[in-house]
């Protein structure tokens, strides 16, 4: 723990939604220039807590004292005077406006009744001098920024308003990993300036990195607070779960269990892709690494007919397949869980049960009158079968825990029967126990036969999920390698430092 003085203190915090508590009288407190994770299963009520310290909801009982001053937060606004500052997941930039005018967005500073520009440049030059980013200017467009430079922009904008204690809520969901380094690296200079940093978090190795100390949250209620010395990961998990993992991940199957061929790309090329080919046998799971940018997603969208192929074939089954649309892949029998659930695997303001069946609508018309004849399993079933935790059919979407939303959209595919199923970043943003169900999931559909293609940028997950891994280097495969493959031999592969596999 950092040698700060106490800056935070929260005691006590009680919180209820339509009469049902989900904050059961937690306790934190956060020192000078430390950093403090804040861990545990989605629904444990992080999130709640954070928005409260942010005035964004009121508690219902419990004190919040900043240097040892109590405090009482109605509005965000109040927040930030007290110096709090909160970095969300999804960022609140305006994108054709520069990264001065988003840092002093709604208090541009004024001379002679005119924004002063050259005084808005100037401070957030400072501010972005102080964090050590010089990629990008305050006259650069919002727009023309990385994930990762844009979540520079939003930590710049919180140290504007004189941010002592700033809130980062899994901020390196959306970043590759040498732009986790850079987050690192400006978390650690933020440190030594005397912040104290609330960090959320599913992956543990960061946690492990960078924290100080943990606080584990468990259904609302405080299960411990520990120096980060004094556990590693399954002790971790176990607190979050409140039982023993045993292992990470599933057993892979034995090699004679694989079928044939059931998808085979062959010679495939787009704009960013070079001459791909790639085979996934029934029942195998084939991992597919590479650094963003590497042309990992590219692929995975060009076999599911989302992007046009400049060259190059598709089969299924030993068949050629014409798939120049996604319903046409449907229909040739294959699924694919995106990246983005929330943009473009859900509909987020419409029940469980439509979004389930979503997929099928588009290729059995009236399935609802032919699910008999055809097979298909009801919500209920599908429900089922994916262990989905939710209230019942007709409850939105975006009420349920990312956890339970990859869930739904999984059930989506399942109904109809896929052959072959591409899932891109199937755990991001998801808390360690809901990831063992959707790891259990995958392994399941594979020993029914289906062919599966898993893009990660877990490192971990692709190594003990994956029978082979495929390794992708600007926009071309720079290798295969067998099941259980060393994290530095995919990353030489994914730099470039290794020449592709003869």
């Amino acid at each position: 723990m950092s040698e700060g003085g106490s800056l935070l203190q929260m005691r006590g915090i009680r919180k209820s939604f339509v009469g049902v508590e989900v904050l059961h009288g937690v306790d934190i407190d956060l020192a000078a220039g430390e950093i403090h994770a804040i861990v545990g299963e989605n629904g444990a009520g992080k999130s709640t807590l954070m928005k409260i310290l942010a005035g964004a909801h009121v508690p219902d009982e419990g004190t919040i004292e900043i240097d040892g001053q109590p405090l009482s937060f109605h509005h965000p606004h109040a927040a930030q005077e007290a110096g709090v500052g909160i970095v969300y997941q999804e960022f609140n930039l305006l994108p054709d406006r520069t990264v001065a005018e988003n840092v002093f967005v709604g208090r541009e500073p004024v001379k002679r009744g005119i924004v002063d520009r050259r005084a808005m440049e100037r401070s957030t030059g400072a501010l972005l001098d102080e964090v050590g980013e010089s990629s990008f200017t305050p006259q650069t467009l919002v727009r023309r920024l990385s994930v990762a430079q844009q979540q520079v922009v939003e930590i710049v904008k919180a140290r504007s308003l004189n941010a002592r204690i700033l809130v980062l809520d899994e901020p390196t969901a959306a970043l590759a990993d040498h732009e986790v380094e850079l987050l690192f690296a400006l978390v650690r200079r933020l440190q030594e300036r005397g912040i104290g940093m609330l960090y959320i978090s599913h992956r543990l190795r960061e946690v492990f990195t960078l924290a100080d100390r943990i606080t584990v949250l468990k259904d609302g209620a405080l299960v411990k607070t520990l120096p980060t010395s004094e556990t590693d990961s399954r002790g971790l998990v176990n607190l979050m779960v409140g039982r023993e993992l045993d292992g990470y991940f599933p057993p892979r199957g034995e090699a004679g269990d694989l079928g044939d061929v059931r998808l085979a790309v062959k010679n495939v090329s787009t704009p960013l892709l070079r001459d791909v080919s790639l085979q996934v046998r029934a029942g195998e799971i084939v991992g597919l690494a590479g650094l963003q940018g590497s042309g990992r997603t590219e692929l995975a969208r060009a076999i599911f007919g989302a992007d046009p192929l400049a060259g190059g074939s598709i089969e299924i089954d030993g068949k050629a397949a014409r798939i120049n649309t996604p319903r046409a892949a449907i229909r040739a029998g294959l699924g694919f869980i995106t990246e983005d659930r929330k943009l473009e695997g859900l509909a987020l303001a419409q029940s469980i049960a439509d979004n389930m069946l979503l997929a099928v609508r588009t290729v059995i018309p009236g399935a609802r009158r032919r699910r008999r004849t055809e097979g298909l399993m009801t919500v209920k079933e599908l429900a089922e079968v994916t262990d989905l935790r939710a209230r019942g059919p007709e409850q939105e979407v975006r009420f349920l825990s990312g956890g339970n939303q990859q869930k739904v959209v999984l059930a989506k595919w399942l109904e109809t029967r896929p052959q072959v199923l591409i899932f891109d970043e199937p755990t991001r943003g998801i808390d360690v126990g809901a990831k063992a169900g959707i790891h259990d999931l995958i392994r399941k559909l594979a020993k029914d036969g289906v062919a599966v293609l898993m893009i990660s940028s877990e490192l971990p997950e692709l190594i003990g999920m994956s029978d082979r891994i495929l390794v992708m280097h600007e926009g071309a495969l720079a290798g295969e390698l067998p099941a259980g493959a060393g994290e530095p031999d995919i990353m030489q592969l994914a730099t470039g430092q290794v020449e592709a596999a003869e």
